[in-house]
C-alpha cells in the first residue's frame, strides 16, 4: 500500500503527482483480481456538450416517464460540468399535431389554451425537479417554425433529383394516437374495449389505425437506407443500450419505406404550413425533430455546416424506447438530406410501469411526478429514479418502492453515516478536522505496516481507491444505475468498516497511538462521505451540497479532481452554523422522516436477521445498516466478477 502521510510542504505536488487521474488517467484496483483498469478521459473542455430530452407531447399532462427523461439527463450534463466543461441542456414541449388539435377540440378550447397550460406544467415540474434547463423550447415559438421552415425549403428545393421531396398519394393505416402511418405488416385485428367493435390497431404500440388516402409529400427515405446501414455498422455503439442498435439496424434492413411528411391542412389544421404549398401541413415529427436544430441556432444564426454550428451536433439525445425510430432512422436521414453532422449518441430507455402494467389513464395507475415531488424532496425522487432506472427493462414505480430505497439507502446508508462519522454521540468524541489535519501533516505514516497485523483498519482502502473510477466508467457509459450502485456499495462498506473497527472504543485511551488509529478511521470514513458527497452532486444537488457543507468541505474543491482518497487535506469543519429547531435523530441529519409507515427501519430487517444484528447495535438504523453491508458482502463476489469483465472490456 502507498504511503498515506504527504509532508505538509509537499502535500500538493505529490497528491498531484499520485492520483493523477480525474483528466487524464483513470486507475482502480479490483478487490478481487487486483487489476488495473485505464481509460482515457471522455471529457473535452474546449468544445460544449450539448444533450437533449426528447420534447414533449401537450396533449396532456406530464407523467413520471417525463420525468425520468428530464432528470436522465439532467444528471448527465450536470455530470459534465463536473469535469469543467460547459454543458447545454436542451427540453421543451411538442405542440403541434392531430392529438393535440383533437384534445382541444375535445376539451372545448383552442389548441392554443391547450397548449399554454401543459407547456407551463412540464415548466413547473422541471423547475421543482432541479432540472437545469438552458433551452425550453416550444414547437409554437417563431423561432422554431422559421427554423422548420429554413429545413424545409433545402429539401423540397435544393436537393438533387430523388434526393427530396417528392408530391404523390398516400395510401395506409394510420394511427393518430403515434401520428404515423402504420404498415400493412405491422397491423392486426383489434377490438375497442368500452365498445368491443372490431377494429384495426398497430402490432407495435397497440394503437387504433384508420385507413387513409390522401395527397401529400414524401421524403424519400429508400434513397438514404444503404447510408443509414452504412453509418450504423461504422458506428456499433451510436445507439445505447447496443440491443436497441440491432433492433432497428433490422427495421431499416426490413420495413424501410418513403415517409409521408405532410398532411392535408382539411384534415390537420394545427401545425406548421408548408411555406410552399398552403393546402398542406409538416408533419408533426418533421416539426418536431428540427427542435434539436432550433436550439442550437439553425435558422436564427446559421443554416449549414460551414458556419459555427456549436453547440451542434449534439453529444447525447435521450429517448424513450417508443420514439427510437423517429430518432434512430428519421432524423439521421433528414440530417443527411441537410448536410448536417448526426447526434453523437443516442440513449433510449425503458417505460415506468406500476404493478406490472403500462401506466395509462383508463387503468387508473398514471404517476402524476408534480405530486410525486411534492411528496418526496426532490433530491430523493431524483436519486430513486436514477438508482432504479434500468436500460434492460421496464421499471417499477409505487410510493412503497420509493419509501423502501429512501430508508435504505438514503436515511440508513448515508444519512446515518454521516451523522455516526459527523456528529458523534459523545460530545468531543472525535473530530472530522482533527483527523483530516493528522492526515496532512504526516501523522499516519506506519499505518500500513500496522494494518498488516491487523487488516480490519485497512480494510476499507481498496474500495476508496477504485470508487471514482468505476463510477466514471459507468457515467461515460451513460448506465446510472450502475454508477449509483458503486456509491451504494462504498457506503455499505464504510458502515460496516466503522461497525467491526468501532472507534469509539479509542476514545478514552488518550495514548498517541490510540488516537492516532482512531483518526484514521475517521479519516478513512470522513473521505468515503467526502467522495461519496462529490459524486453524488450530479444527482442530488441539494442533498450532496448540505452534506459537503456539513464536512466542511469548500465549493472550490468540489470538483471531479478532487474525487480521490487524499485529495483534500483541509476539511472538517461545518461550513455553516448549525441551529436545529430540535433534537435530531441520527437519521434525520440529512434526510427526514419518510411518511410511509410500512417503511420504518424494524419493518425493512429482515425476520432472519434481526437477532444477528440486534447484538451489534440497538440503534435500529444502524441494524438497517449492517443488514445492507451483509447483503452487499453476500454478494460482493458478483461484483468482483463483474468488475473483472470491465477491466477485460477496456
Amino acid at each position: 500500500m502507498a504511503k498515506l502521510a504527504l509532508l505538509a510542504t509537499q502535500r500538493s505536488t505529490r497528491a498531484a503527482r499520485s492520483y493523477r487521474c480525474s483528466l487524464g488517467q483513470c486507475r482502480w484496483t479490483s478487490t478481487l483480481k487486483r487489476k488495473v483498469f485505464e481509460k482515457p478521459s471522455s471529457f473535452n473542455t474546449s468544445a460544449p456538450y450539448y444533450i437533449t430530452t426528447p420534447i414533449f407531447y401537450v396533449n396532456d399532462a406530464p407523467h413520471i416517464g417525463h420525468l425520468y427523461s428530464m432528470v436522465l439527463a439532467d444528471v448527465l450534463k450536470r455530470w459534465q460540468q463536473l469535469h469543467g466543461v460547459q454543458a447545454f441542456l436542451s427540453t421543451g414541449t411538442d405542440e403541434h399535431g392531430l392529438k393535440v388539435q383533437q384534445a382541444a377540440e375535445k376539451k372545448g378550447v383552442k389548441p392554443e389554451e391547450l397548449c399554454n397550460i401543459n407547456s407551463a406544467k412540464f415548466k413547473l415540474m422541471a423547475r421543482m425537479a432541479d432540472i437545469s434547463v438552458d433551452y425550453f423550447i416550444r414547437t409554437t415559438d417563431p423561432v422554431h417554425k422559421k427554423a422548420v421552415s429554413t429545413a424545409w425549403l433545402h429539401l423540397k428545393e435544393k436537393l438533387k433529383d430523388g434526393l427530396g421531396l417528392y408530391e404523390g398519394t398516400h395510401k395506409g393505416w394510420y394511427s393518430v394516437a403515434d401520428e404515423t402511418f402504420v404498415p400493412d405488416d405491422m397491423v392486426q385485428p383489434g377490438k375497442e374495449p368500452q365498445t368491443g367493435k372490431n377494429i384495426k390497431v398497430s402490432k407495435e404500440t397497440g394503437s387504433t389505425v384508420e385507413w387513409i388516402e390522401e395527397k401529400t409529400w414524401f421524403f424519400p427515405m429508400i434513397e438514404y437506407k444503404m447510408r443509414l446501414l452504412a453509418f450504423y455498422d461504422k458506428n456499433p455503439r451510436w445507439i445505447q443500450p447496443k440491443s436497441k442498435m440491432a433492433e432497428v439496424r433490422s427495421w431499416v434492413e426490413k420495413n424501410l419505406s418513403d415517409l409521408a411528411v405532410t398532411r392535408p391542412r382539411s384534415r390537420l389544421e394545427w401545425g406548421v404550413r408548408d411555406p410552399t404549398d398552403d393546402s398542406q401541413t409538416i408533419y408533426v415529427w418533421v416539426d418536431a425533430l428540427i427542435n434539436y436544430l432550433t436550439n442550437a441556432g439553425y435558422g436564427s444564426r446559421w443554416t449549414n455546416a460551414s458556419q459555427n454550428m456549436e453547440p451542434w451536433p449534439a453529444n447525447v439525445h435521450v429517448v424513450g424506447k417508443d420514439i427510437l425510430r423517429f430518432h434512430a432512422v428519421y432524423l439521421p436521414a433528414l440530417l443527411m438530406a441537410l448536410d448536417l453532422p448526426l447526434p453523437k449518441q443516442i440513449l433510449c430507455h425503458n417505460h415506468w410501469i406500476m404493478g406490472g402494467r403500462k401506466m395509462s389513464k383508463s387503468a387508473g395507475n398514471v404517476v402524476d411526478p408534480i405530486l410525486a415531488l411534492q411528496r418526496w424532496e426532490p433530491d430523493a425522487l431524483r436519486y430513486y429514479l436514477m438508482s432504479e432506472g434500468c436500460r434492460r427493462k421496464d421499471m417499477n414505480y409505487s410510493n412503497q418502492l420509493v419509501a423502501h430505497v429512501y430508508v435504505k439507502q438514503l436515511q440508513a446508508n448515508l444519512g446515518n453515516l454521516y451523522y455516526r462519522v459527523a456528529k458523534p454521540k459523545v460530545t468531543n468524541a472525535w473530530r472530522v478536522s482533527n483527523a483530516v489535519e493528522m492526515y496532512a501533516a504526516g501523522g499516519f505514516e506506519g499505518m500500513s505496516d500496522q494494518a498488516k497485523d491487523e487488516p480490519a483498519y485497512a480494510e476499507l482502502r481498496p474500495e476508496l481507491k477504485r470508487v471514482t473510477a468505476a463510477f466514471s466508467f459507468n457515467m461515460h457509459n451513460c448506465d446510472l444505475q450502475s454508477a449509483v450502485k458503486e456509491i451504494r456499495y462504498l457506503l455499505q462498506n464504510t458502515n460496516r468498516y466503522i461497525t467491526e473497527v468501532q472507534p469509539w472504543t479509542l476514545v478514552q485511551q488518550r495514548d498517541p497511538e490510540s488516537q492516532k488509529r482512531m483518526n484514521w478511521i475517521i479519516f478513512n470514513c470522513a473521505e468515503a462521505l467526502r467522495i461519496a458527497g462529490i459524486l453524488l452532486q450530479p444527482i442530488m444537488p441539494n442533498k450532496a451540497a448540505e452534506l459537503l457543507d456539513g464536512l466542511g468541505v469548500i465549493p472550490a474543491r468540489r470538483t471531479a479532481e478532487f474525487a480521490f482518497l487524499g485529495r483534500d487535506d483541509n476539511y472538517g469543519t461545518a461550513l455553516t452554523p448549525e441551529t436545529p429547531p430540535r433534537r435530531l435523530k441520527k437519521w434525520d441529519a440529512l434526510f427526514p422522516p419518510v411518511p410511509d409507515p410500512e417503511a420504518s427501519p424494524s419493518n425493512l430487517i429482515p425476520e432472519d436477521m434481526k437477532a444477528k444484528v440486534k447484538k451489534q447495535t440497538k440503534n435500529k438504523m444502524n441494524q438497517l445498516a449492517a443488514v445492507l453491508a451483509m447483503e452487499e458482502r453476500e454478494t460482493g463476489s458478483e461484483r468482483d466478477q463483474r468488475m473483472g469483465r470491465v477491466e477485460g472490456a477496456s
